[in-house]
């Protein structure tokens, strides 16, 4: 038996006014109908409702662990697919490189959470000098993929201070949403907390105003890499791996840094794909491909396309619809056309939070999510979205119950 998940990252939403309908009942997504009409569906809540929306809390749900045990921040997961060990006392920070600017009256505005898209060689460059000039024994800098890299800070309990996710706030004022203290007035480490993560914030500014790589950027009409943006801090969290809860050899295919760290904690194989982007220009076959050739020696594959999601934080309509169909279309048919080659399977599809348009950021709304598997039989649900999904024979379900869901399913 094998088993596959497939996460569409982002594609829940909301009715669109214009449309009377939401992106995923507006997209041509005849692979995920098939799955809904031929298997079971419901809805499945990924993220519980006293933690924050994040891709980090809700994938660690789908890949099967209760976030409630084992989640400690996202920062440390993107650390774990960068291949960088953490102390037991350092404190890893997701770190955006972002673009500010002043909104015509003298406020410092974020106009960016991912200053323009910046490349991964241009972004590197810039993480390089900063390391170079802001690192001490305790602070240091590692560049990822893109606006996506890591802080990490050891011995000085920053995990207490309060960060803000820059994609949660484009256009708000720097000033308000700049890291605090965490209110605790006997915590003598307050101020030494957040005001440390706010002086690296002032002094990239001068490191990377000049640099040569904003330079080019500026004059190529693109949007330059003004400050860094620490947040999602955590320590390394104690997971048993996929292998030990369920006795299963796994994968995981993904562009972006933070699904590969739950990866590598889960004991999964990282595969990385060249043309996997984490963007909407990401390589939608490559990814299908790999995965297919990662079924002939594991037992499980989790493939996730970050596409969707990305669209949502950019408010546009027209690039979701069409990341959904790509993702539909190039992954899910792909995959699902090979399938068959392997005798028997058991297969997931769903988003990994809603990314809504009207708001370009995350909730925590449940996401429609459907099963098939040649072992169990279909429902009533003929399409794949959020009001189908809603009268499903599944329900709701919590997001750790659908992989031990899937296993029973194949077990029959």
């Amino acid at each position: 038996m094998k088993y596959i998940i497939l996460i569409g990252d982002g594609m829940a939403d909301y009715i669109i006014p214009s449309l009377n309908k939401t992106p995923l009942q507006a997209a041509n997504t005849k692979n995920l109908d098939r799955i809904s009409r031929e298997g079971r569906v419901g809805l499945c809540t990924t993220v519980p409702g006293n933690m924050p929306p994040g891709s980090d809390v809700a994938n660690l749900s789908i890949m099967g662990y209760d976030p409630a045990l084992y989640y400690t921040g996202r920062g440390p997961l993107e650390a774990a697919s960068m291949g960088v060990s953490l102390k037991d006392d350092d404190i890893a920070f997701r770190c955006n490189l972002i673009t500010t600017s002043d909104d015509g009256s003298g406020t410092e505005i974020i106009a960016d959470f991912s200053a323009g898209h910046i490349s991964s060689a241009e972004a590197a460059q810039l993480i390089e000098t900063l390391e170079a000039q802001l690192s001490t024994d305790i602070i240091h800098f590692y560049a990822g993929i893109s606006y996506r890299h890591l802080l990490v800070i050891g011995n000085c309990g920053a995990e207490d201070a309060i960060c803000t996710p820059p994609h949660d706030v484009v256009g708000q004022p720097v000033s308000e949403y700049r890291p605090k203290n965490d209110g605790d007035e006997d915590n003598a480490n307050d101020n030494a907390n957040w005001g440390l993560l706010n002086d690296l914030m002032e002094r990239s500014k001068g490191i990377l105003k000049d640099h040569e790589v904003n330079r080019r950027r500026i004059e190529a009409g693109k949007k330059p890499a003004t400050t860094i943006w620490p947040w999602a801090q955590g320590r390394a969290p104690a997971m048993p791996t996929l292998n030990e809860l369920y006795g299963c050899t796994s994968a995981v295919i993904c562009g972006v840094d933070l699904i590969k760290g739950i990866g590598v904690y889960a004991g999964m194989d990282v595969i990385n794909v060249p043309g996997a982007t984490g963007y909407l220009d990401t390589d939608y076959s490559a990814k299908a491909r790999s995965a297919i050739e990662a079924l002939k020696d594991h037992d499980l594959v989790v493939v996730h396309v970050e596409a969707p999601d990305e669209a949502g934080h950019e408010g546009d309509l027209i690039a979701k619809i069409h990341a959904i169909e790509q993702f539909d279309e190039l992954v899910v048919g792909a995959i699902l056309k090979a399938l068959p080659d392997f005798g028997e399977y058991t297969i997931a599809v769903l988003p990994d939070h809603p990314t809504p348009i009207a708001i370009k950021t995350h909730t925590s709304d449940p996401v429609p999510f459907a099963v098939y598997s040649t072992k169990d039989g279909s429902d009533d649900v003929e399409t794949f979205d959020e009001a189908a999904a809603a009268k499903g024979s599944l329900g709701t379900m919590q997001g750790h119950e659908l992989l031990p869901y899937m296993f029973r399913m194949g077990n029959k």
